[in-house]
């Protein structure tokens, strides 16, 4: 009944001592005696009484003489404050009290754990690890920890070779660092120059969380001659996660696509299945007769995407609010809030399973290479399109923007006029976005129709824009200690649905 009982005896072993005065005997005699004390501590369950017993016996043994017989009894459970040293401990040949000497025995007796236990302080080595979803980072130069101070040399991993973009991208980061508690950590990203996007990196600080729910910034510097970024922070806990944007997690995913269904009142359709065998989860929500289709996250690394995405579902499904009430009744909402979830999960920045940038592959998509622009396209073609919004982030620029099919072939007054008010209305209702920076417009005709907003647009001669959001802050509305960050993106997908209801009575004349 948990007591173990065991009793090591070596009454020949004196034979063998003959010699009080001989060190050397007395060694081979206490390392004999502890080798025989382990062997019996490997068949105990208990650590804490195995570490508590070790030091009081090994103590014992090496006072005990050559020319004694050592009779040690071992007996589980814990020695406990005892007021009365006559039950505290007592040979068992004679009963004296305390160490009997005559007989070089002791006993521990059966007694009740103590009320604390015995600290063990245990040396924290710093540790990094990508094994999560989304995870990204491969240790070059293992962890260097000197006076409280930690240098750590990284190396992105690069995603399957894009023919299209002809490289391998890689951008996206996302490991942990763990027994950092109060260290000054360096994080050096060896291979940054090399990034997809190398300026990028200039006026940017990384994300950074203790608990995955609240990210915030912590400095960051490059260095154009080495290629070298170099993330510098001094964690407050044990284990703190640090990440190219705040990731949105595939657990997270389901759970909005639950949500919707449950608490929203909207309906999931599976679009058919990545190339990892993950679902291609559509949206729907409304009954006008106005088709919408807002897709994001074709980039896997851009999350702030999907953040946006959480914003408009859950502002557009509230049933509290009065203008997603009025414009469910005016069209019908096909939300895909996630393109790519294989390069989500195998964090990538730009690409799906199979290396492909799935903004570029609007032109002739395929089932075995771009099965998720494949199986949007499909289900588009039968719902028809009125209005398309593609959410990216862009590396380089600190704004929120438009990108506009101005260049494609069937561009017109009308399509430029709505463009223009959707883009005022915008401005209107979210601070955070303007119209001064962005992307060079493309010369009339010359638009590239691989790109999603473009393919769509000249498609179904509709209003096609592909929305920018920053991976640094906002130059205009800065905000350093978190930047562009979850909560601004989905208050800036809330803000959306006004420039929608600026334009959703004009999209066909």
């Amino acid at each position: 009944d948990g007591q173990l009982h065991a009793s090591i005896r070596c009454a020949h072993l004196a034979s063998h001592w003959k010699d009080e005065g001989n060190e050397d005997h007395r060694s081979e005699r206490s390392l004999l005696t502890c080798r025989l004390v382990s062997r019996y501590f490997e068949a105990c369950d208990s650590r804490h009484w195995k570490a508590r017993s070790m030091v009081g016996t090994v103590r014992f043994a090496t006072q005990v003489t050559t020319a004694q017989k050592l009779d040690v009894q071992l007996l589980s459970g814990f020695p406990r404050q005892v007021g009365n040293a006559d039950a505290a401990t007592r040979c068992k040949r004679c009963s004296a009290t305390s160490r009997c000497r005559r007989h070089a025995a002791v006993t521990l007796s059966q007694q009740e754990p103590a009320a604390r236990p015995a600290t063990v302080i245990v040396q924290k080595q710093v540790k990094i690890s990508s094994s999560f979803d989304a995870g990204n980072i491969n240790v070059a130069e293992q962890p260097v920890v000197k006076d409280a101070q930690v240098e750590v040399g990284l190396e992105i991993v690069p995603e399957p070779f894009c023919e299209t973009d002809s490289r391998a991208h890689f951008q996206w980061y996302y490991f942990r660092a763990s027994g950092v508690r109060s260290k000054s950590c360096k994080f050096r990203v060896k291979n940054a120059g090399d990034a997809s996007y190398e300026p990028g990196w200039q006026g940017y600080n990384s994300t950074a969380s203790y608990d995955r729910q609240h990210w915030f910034r912590v400095p960051t510097t490059y260095d154009e001659e080495t290629g070298e970024l170099c993330i510098e922070h001094t964690p407050e806990k044990d284990v703190c996660y640090y990440a190219y944007f705040a990731p949105y997690s595939l657990e997270r995913h389901a759970d909005l696509v639950s949500w919707a269904v449950t608490e929203g009142n909207a309906t999931a359709t599976e679009l058919g299945m990545t190339l990892d065998g993950y679902p291609l989860d559509l949206i729907v929500a409304g009954s006008g007769p106005t088709p919408i289709w807002i897709i994001a996250r074709q980039h896997p690394g851009e999350s702030m995407a999907e953040w946006w995405m959480e914003g408009l579902i859950k502002r557009l499904l509230d049933s509290n609010d009065p203008l997603s009430a009025s414009l469910l009744q005016k069209a019908t909402f096909f939300m895909v809030p996630n393109v790519n979830p294989d390069g989500s999960r195998r964090g990538h920045l730009r690409t799906n399973a199979a290396g492909r940038n799935l903004n570029r592959e609007w032109a002739k998509p395929s089932e075995e290479a771009s099965p998720e622009v494949y199986h949007i396209l499909k289900a588009m073609s039968s719902t028809g399109c009125d209005l398309f919004l593609d959410v990216h982030g862009d590396e380089a620029l600190p704004y929120n923007f438009i990108a506009g099919g101005e260049g494609i072939p069937c561009w017109g007054p009308h399509l430029q006029d709505l463009q223009d008010r959707f883009k005022s209305a915008y401005m209107r209702d979210s601070p955070d976005f303007q119209v001064v920076h962005g992307y060079p417009e493309d010369e009339p005709g010359q638009a590239n129709l691989t790109i999603g907003s473009n393919a769509v647009g000249e498609k179904f001669q509709c209003l096609s824009m592909t929305l920018e959001q920053p991976f640094k802050d906002t130059a205009d509305t800065p905000r350093p200690e978190q930047g562009w960050c979850p909560e601004r993106a989905m208050k800036f997908g809330e803000s959306v649905l006004g420039a929608i209801n600026e334009v959703i009575g004009d999209l066909r004349k």
